[in-house]
């Protein structure tokens, strides 16, 4: 699956508007390339370079599967009007929280799964718990990666 942003590319710094340091709203995403027998969708953003290992931003799982977008500022709620439902961030928040790091330069990973299966978890499952539930479920998968440094 190919992953994409209107806020930025693969590799490229994500704008401030995503993040901590400004209105820490979440980008647009969009997909393509899922295959036919989806179900539903998932999606994991995380930070792998946290100094305390790898810090988790965002959750949302059952996701339609005939979405192939995500508008921008996602609303932080349990459930979304299209009964998409989010997890806990690694802040113990449900929804997005955007990159933040303590110094350096970090990779966030936006990772979309292609699913068999419609999940039966509930609002506010972390992401262990999600890549449990998914685990033989997975049709295909796509990320994008953004980078950030505070300055």
């Amino acid at each position: 699956m190919q992953v994409k942003s209107t806020a930025f590319q693969e590799g490229a710094m994500i704008p401030r508007p995503y993040t901590c340091d400004d209105k820490d709203i979440s980008p647009s995403l969009s997909w393509s390339g899922g295959p036919a027998e989806t179900k539903s969708i998932a999606l994991i953003m995380d930070d792998p370079d946290a100094p305390v290992g790898t810090w988790v931003h965002w959750v949302l799982f059952n996701i339609p599967p005939d979405t192939t977008s995500l508008a921008e500022n996602i609303p932080r709620t349990g459930s979304l009007p299209n009964g998409s439902k989010h997890g806990s961030n690694s802040w113990s928040n449900l929804g997005y929280g955007g990159p933040c790091p303590p110094g350096g330069t970090h990779r966030y990973y936006f990772k979309v799964y292609a699913l068999d299966c419609i999940l039966t978890l509930n609002t506010g499952i972390n992401k262990a718990q999600l890549l449990k539930a998914m685990e033989g479920h997975i049709l295909g998968e796509g990320q994008l990666m953004g980078r950030y440094a505070r300055k």
